[in-house]
């Protein structure tokens, strides 16, 4: 079984290639945006493992939250494939996917959203979210957490931690920027457990709208 990951939901974004649970991944670092880079890219690594598009049984994407533009571009992309080649396509969280990278029983992921707010998700030991995803300011988010914390039992995950003073004295794990490779994992999970979303149902995970919607909303 083959799985092909994308994530351009921020500037630092990856292609991974889930092969039998060896995945093979590219780190892209590209400030200007994915859609010049994204399928260069995508034919090195095909060209570097042996692999054609048509051997692929599955596409994923990560859906965000993140940058609107990246995040569309990365579902697009894998949108596309599968609507070519007749395969499903996974949307994969970002906060899902870093709290992949966790060890506890509980885990709170944490992602930058700009104007002094976070993106901010929750979940077991098993990735399955305890609460819905949500963008708040920081501490608010920190104080609605379970009442355990900042016991061990619960661990945040963040790419950046160093941008948050008020992580200081908690539990912290450092995330990589990146989570192609995470988002492969599960959406092979996913796969492997009979899951075949059509590519029409995948979705943006935004969680916030975009500031066009915004202010269209208040005109």
């Amino acid at each position: 079984m083959i799985l092909l990951a994308i994530d351009s939901s921020t500037e630092h974004g990856g292609i991974a290639l889930w092969r039998d649970g060896e995945v093979t991944e590219t780190i892209v670092h590209s400030p200007d945006g994915f859609a010049h880079v994204l399928f260069v890219e995508l034919e090195r690594l095909l060209a570097q493992c042996g692999v054609d598009l048509t051997h692929i049984d599955a596409f994923a994407a990560a859906s965000g939250p993140g940058s609107f533009t990246g995040v569309r571009v990365a579902l697009s992309a894998a949108k596309g494939f599968g609507e070519a080649f007749g395969k499903p396509v996974f949307a994969i969280s970002n906060l899902r996917a870093m709290a992949a990278h966790g060890s506890a029983p509980i885990r709170a992921a944490i992602l930058d959203a700009r104007r002094g707010e976070i993106y901010g998700g929750l979940y077991d030991a098993a990735l399955q979210p305890l609460r819905e995803e949500a963008v708040m300011l920081l501490q608010p988010w920190l104080d609605s957490l379970p009442a355990t914390f900042p016991a061990p039992t619960v661990e945040l995950l963040c790419p950046y931690p160093e941008r948050f003073p008020e992580l200081s004295a908690r539990r912290v794990t450092t995330a990589p920027h990146a989570v192609a490779r995470a988002v492969a994992h599960l959406a092979a999970e996913q796969y492997r457990a009979g899951e075949r979303p059509h590519p029409a149902a995948s979705d943006a995970n935004y969680v916030r709208r975009s500031d066009a919607e915004l202010n269209w909303r208040e005109a």
